[in-house]
């Protein structure tokens, strides 16, 4: 990371791209070799200031992912993945759903729209769209109603 040396530069340097989670940060800068007391220390430090939240993480990480057409399921997961407790995902979900308008079909079925033009003509092509929804993260009833709207 170029000449920044203290956990804390190297941490407010990732800040200024884009949001971090408090593990995703603990991890980088662990692998950077700094001793676990001075990284938890610089952490700390960091939330005092408001500089690292993990709320304000999780709430742009799912507006990123609802952007790219992804549903609540594997957004839930992938927040899990990177240090988000369950009631903290769920709240920030909710958060944008509020906030965003986001309906959890109509974005079904407009990633659908944009990847399939008809809901297939076979059991097998059928079945490929499901996959592709389920892939995405949407639940069984999100996935019929988007191969309805096709």
């Amino acid at each position: 990371m170029g000449g920044a040396s203290t956990p804390r530069e190297q941490a407010i340097m990732l800040l200024a791209r884009r949001e971090y989670s408090r593990a995703e940060l603990e991890q980088r800068l662990g692998a950077k070799g700094h001793p676990g007391d001075e990284i938890d220390a610089c952490l700390d430090e960091l939330v005092d200031k408001g500089l690292q939240s993990d709320t304000r993480f999780a709430e742009s990480f799912v507006r990123s992912r609802v952007a790219r057409g992804q549903g609540p399921i594997r957004i839930r997961t992938e927040l899990f993945q990177r240090g988000i407790s369950q009631s903290l995902a769920q709240d920030a979900i909710a958060e944008v759903e509020e906030r965003e308008g986001v309906d959890w079909f109509d974005l079904a079925a407009t990633t659908l729209a944009r990847r399939f033009s008809t809901p297939g003509d076979s059991p097998r092509e059928y079945a490929r769209r499901q996959r592709f929804l389920a892939s995405r993260g949407f639940d069984f009833d999100q996935i019929r109603h988007a191969l309805a709207q096709l």
